[in-house]
């Protein structure tokens, strides 16, 4: 699976934003979906993932109720709605795929065997 995030860029406090991720290959559907994001210095973090049918979702704590992660298997694309953005938000994003999770999730960042180049978003305050 070849993966291309896109989306990301400047916004201001409280805005929303949408990155996309698309997926090569027939067997998106198999995969299970996540976006982690990393900040010069720290370690890549999980943000959110989608099992393979969509019917699980998972979130990291700091982003509960404000981000949405969905997907398309009809067009091999994965999804992160940002709402109500805050300066901490602020990294690149990273989508990634992992066929082997059945239909669950996972926040572990070495589950993963697939990954986008990242997007990169920036929130000014």
């Amino acid at each position: 699976v070849q993966l291309q995030a896109y989306g990301g860029g400047l916004v201001q406090t409280g805005d929303s934003l949408r990155l996309s991720c698309a997926a090569s290959g027939r067997t998106f559907s198999s995969n299970t979906m996540a976006w982690f994001r990393q900040v010069p210095g720290k370690e890549r973090e999980f943000v959110a993932a989608i099992s393979r049918s969509g019917g699980r979702t998972g979130y990291a704590e700091f982003v509960q109720g404000r981000f949405t992660i969905y997907r398309d298997n009809a067009k091999n694309m994965v999804y992160l709605e940002m709402n109500s953005l805050k300066p901490e938000d602020t990294a690149v994003y990273y989508c990634a795929a992992d066929p082997d999770l059945q239909d669950s999730v996972s926040a572990y960042r070495s589950v993963y065997d697939y990954w986008g180049q990242g997007t990169k978003v920036t929130v000014s305050s």
